[in-house]
């Protein structure tokens, strides 16, 4: 079943206003609540969703068992499904609000400076992630053209020569092309609430990690990062259609390798240094936007769960894509 869902306010007890989830399914609608478990009342013809205490917030670090138990508890507890469809197709996973090490530890192979200091981060409020990189077909289903250099007709058309690359990861877009492709998308999803975005840097590391703490979220070995990411020693010097690779224990694929992924923040070596616990979201101001995760073309060292760059926010290359996100930062 596809699970329509729309966002909308409510106040909360202390005259504040909170961010809740409406859910729909084969032509009901029913309200959910609030993304920080307050109780929602049962209005005429609608069904009761009410849970008096959330799941507790998950602390890494956590198994593969814990965190779909995580997963599934929250999704319960907000009544919706952990895994979604938006209206175009896109699909997206729940996942849960908790406390994870951001950065590396100094004794971690390949680290570099500005993954210091290691600190503590609370993602206060659960969140809806692709399961995939926004492929070159979503692309061109919302704006009408595709950018991507690995395309039948792009500049790099002879690596990709016989091959299909609808659902190869869009690449050549830059921070700016794609806050244009959310706009679009948020006006064709008006009707059903949708509001889409781009995932903040730490919620990005909290849902690649998926309660890990090692370089990669399967391990420290890169012999075995293969298995799960295209990278520079087994992509052929080319991206890779999506979700071919193995998952991480929240359901994502290719957070590792394929094409970097652009973040909402502001890119600043020293941030780790100042930043909040809860909820942050970078520097207020910089010249560089937050890119993660790694491409096609890196080195084992550069897809580690940890890395991070900075790049202007109207540059383009061809390593360079987005994964979306659903709900809000504020």
């Amino acid at each position: 079943m596809i699970v329509k869902l729309s966002v909308f306010w409510c106040l909360g007890p202390m005259g504040g206003l909170l961010l809740a989830f409406g859910c729909s399914g084969a032509g009901d609608q029913s309200p959910t609540p609030d993304l920080l478990g307050e109780n929602t009342e049962t209005g005429p013809g609608n069904v009761a969703s009410v849970a008096a205490k959330p799941p507790g917030l998950t602390i890494a670090p956590f198994d593969a068992e814990e965190a779909r138990v995580h997963q599934e508890s929250w999704a319960e507890h907000l009544g919706v499904e952990v895994e979604i469809e938006n209206p175009i197709g896109m699909q997206l996973r729940l996942i849960p609000p908790g406390e994870f090490m951001m950065g590396s530890p100094e004794s971690e192979e390949g680290r570099r400076d500005d993954e210091s200091p290691q600190h503590r981060v609370r993602i206060t409020r659960p969140f809806y992630l692709g399961v995939y990189p926004v492929t070159q077909s979503e692309w061109a289903s919302v704006m009408g053209n595709n950018p991507s250099a690995f395309s039948s007709d792009g500049r790099n058309s002879d690596r990709v020569s016989g091959l299909s690359p609808d659902d190869f990861p869009v690449e050549m877009v830059s921070w700016e092309d794609a806050q244009e492709f959310i706009g679009e998308l948020n006006e064709r999803s008006e009707e059903t609430g949708w509001v889409h975005r781009l995932p903040t840097e730490a919620e990005w590391e909290h849902a690649c990690r998926a309660g890990t703490t090692t370089r990669y979220y399967f391990g420290v070995d890169e012999a075995e990062l293969g298995e799960y990411a295209w990278f520079r020693v087994n992509s052929g010097s080319r991206p890779h259609p999506v979700g071919q690779k193995r998952p991480n224990a929240w359901g994502l694929y290719d957070m590792h390798g394929n094409v970097w992924e652009l973040c909402f923040d502001w890119y600043s070596a020293d941030y780790y240094a100042n930043s909040p616990l809860e909820d942050p979201t970078g520097p207020e101001g910089g010249s560089n936007r937050v890119f993660r995760g790694g491409g096609w073309s890196s080195t084992a060292r550069a897809c580690r769960s940890a890395f991070r760059h900075g790049l202007p926010p109207g540059h383009r290359f061809d390593f360079l894509g987005l994964r979306v996100a659903f709900s809000s930062v504020d």
